[in-house]
């Protein structure tokens, strides 16, 4: 094509060849023109049920494909088939049930001021990812957070999310949850918009250690978003993909098993494992298995030789997430819209916080019983929680079988005998006379945080019947949660708006009853009782309703704030982003 351009301003077409400027695709091509493209309405109901049964966006093409004779007959290529997906995925989260749950959040917050939510929505204000933390869960990572337990197989069936719980472990050992979130998938443009917000909403503070299962997207918006944080992978999640891939070496010998756990758990020194590894490969005839090629590339993950020196909490597992994932499907049935989900999800928590009052209650109500009536175990009985004194008792009580074999250079050499067959195993302790610091091999202390049977027995060696207090780490103590701590906003959190509540109302309750109590036994102060909490009714309920009145104002102003934006920015002073 030729143009001219004329006089007044405007283009002219001098010249027309009407040839194709390209090569015709060929007929093997044909199907990948944009023109011959459409999902039927038949394959799109196909699909839509077939998906909803779990199997993956893949093999429901290779299904449909199958059905025609060949992917070339679908009538559409793979990615039109996702692209699909997506849109009915974000459609299923209706913009009314969109606006219900932040609405639902807003309601939250007025409760609780340091409630944390925050929503991403694409350009058609859908909504893609939600986070959300109380007030409670926040003050539990700022005692609790240094160990974090991330994992999202639990979905939800009503809009075939990840559901994604942040796990931790508390004083007594018991799960507790620091957020949660409902994802629109599991790419790495998720879970980095995911762990910034879960981190925006703890004040910046990252963990020591993360523990996840394997995932390749997931590890990459890690190493971006925790740059200080360990990442460790759950032992039992490679031991168990180790029994689907090698089901027939488990099968053939009782002792793979064994010796695989060894290479996991048990080595202390990097050149022994390497030559127990490789001694392993030989004798099983897998030197060139491609799934152990590929695990081995990951050892620093997952293998306790590379972690022994990272604070876990004694956690190697993700399976308290799992454990959670299973408590949830009691309380959190596919048929549930979001908002249910989210005030059926709050039963769970409260539930989980019951059980830890009840261990507090316990903690405080009752004496642990010694199993042997030495200086150091009544110190440390008084100190820690129930669960971590038995913990601590467990190993001391085990120094019977330990022997110093020789002292070099303040470095002393002891013989463990191991319950497991009398197995004897030497374990090096160096210990300092001048800070009373003592160090293992088997570094017990730095992943567990409490001293190894071997750090013990050198202590008792050298007379001293005190712990040191730098053995003795806050977040196992009876006093773990003494302490305030600070929301996103940098002011003090107090305590739960429920729980303040439930305190204001016993502590009247109480004051009420003694009043009660003192003034049946006159009539003259019984009659001044009376018109002074006739008085006090009256002007509390004429209170209630000028708060109620300027309440209800804030909450207009909002409501209609909310519709206007179609969910578009969240009101907890943080924007939403767009997708």
């Amino acid at each position: 094509m030729t143009c001219q351009l004329q006089k007044d301003g405007m283009l002219e077409v001098v010249s027309c060849h009407e040839q194709h400027n390209h090569e015709f695709a060929p007929s093997p091509m044909k199907h990948m023109l944009r023109s011959e493209r459409k999902i039927a309405p038949a394959q799109k109901a196909i699909a839509n049920d077939v998906e909803k049964s779990g199997i993956s966006i893949k093999q429901t093409i290779d299904l449909l494909s199958m059905q025609v004779g060949g992917h070339e007959n679908l009538g559409f290529l793979d990615y039109d088939y996702k692209n699909h997906v997506h849109r009915e995925r974000r459609k299923a989260l209706k913009k009314g049930d969109a606006r219900a749950v932040m609405e639902y959040c807003h309601n939250m917050q007025l409760e609780d001021p340091s409630y944390f939510y925050l929503v991403q929505v694409d350009d058609d204000g859908l909504i893609l990812n939600i986070f959300w933390a109380d007030a409670r869960s926040i003050v539990d990572y700022g005692h609790f957070g240094d160990v974090l337990c991330f994992h999202t197989t639990y979905r939800t069936n009503q809009y075939d999310r990840p559901f994604a719980p942040f796990i931790g472990v508390n004083h007594h050992k018991q799960t507790v949850i620091f957020g949660v979130a409902l994802l629109y998938d599991e790419t790495i443009e998720s879970f980095k918009w995911l762990f910034k917000t879960f981190l925006s909403a703890m004040s910046g503070n990252q963990p020591k250690t993360i523990l996840t299962d394997q995932s390749t997207a997931m590890a990459r918006a890690i190493a971006e978003v925790f740059v200080e944080s360990n990442h460790r992978l759950c032992v039992w999640n490679i031991y168990q993909n180790a029994a689907k891939k090698l089901s027939h070496v488990f099968h053939s010998s009782k002792q793979f098993a064994i010796d695989l756990g060894h290479c996991m758990y048990d080595y202390e020194d990097e050149d022994e494992w390497l030559v127990a590894w490789n001694n392993m490969l030989k004798k099983y005839n897998l030197t060139n298995n491609k799934w152990l090629c590929g695990i081995f590339d990951l050892k620093e993950k997952w293998a306790m030789v590379y972690g022994r020196h990272m604070f876990t909490a004694d956690m190697k597992t993700t399976q308290r997430s799992e454990s959670m994932n299973n408590v949830l499907k009691k309380y959190l049935k596919s048929k549930y819209n979001l908002l249910p989900f989210l005030e059926h999800y709050s039963r769970v928590l409260a539930d989980r916080r019951r059980q830890e009052l009840q261990a507090d209650f316990k903690m405080r109500q009752t004496t642990l019983v010694l199993q042997l009536d030495v200086e150091i175990l009544r110190h440390v009985v008084k100190l820690y929680t129930p669960k971590m004194f038995k913990m601590f008792q467990d190993e001391y009580m085990k120094m019977g079988d330990c022997t110093i074999s020789r002292l070099v250079n303040l470095i002393l050499s002891l013989n463990t005998k191991l319950n497991i067959g009398k197995k004897t195993q030497e374990h090096l302790v160096k210990y300092e006379a001048s800070t009373t610091n003592v160090q293992c091999s088997c570094m017990k202390f730095s992943f567990v945080g409490i001293l190894c049977v071997h750090a013990l027995k050198v202590l008792d060696k050298k007379n001293i019947k005190i712990l040191p207090t730098h053995y003795i780490l806050k977040r196992w103590t009876q006093d773990a949660k003494v302490g305030s701590i600070k929301n996103y906003h940098g002011v003090d959190i107090k305590s739960n708006a429920q729980e303040s509540l439930g305190k204001r109302y016993s502590h009247l309750c109480h004051n009420f009853r003694e009043v009660s109590i003192l003034v049946a036994e006159s009539e003259i102060m019984y009659d001044y009782a009376k018109r002074c909490s006739d008085t006090l009714l009256k002007d509390l309920q004429e209170m209630r309703k000028k708060c109620y009145s300027f309440s209800m104002e804030d909450q207009t102003e909002v409501h209609d704030e909310v519709v206007l934006r179609d969910v578009l920015q969240v009101d907890n002073g943080c924007q939403s982003h767009e997708a």
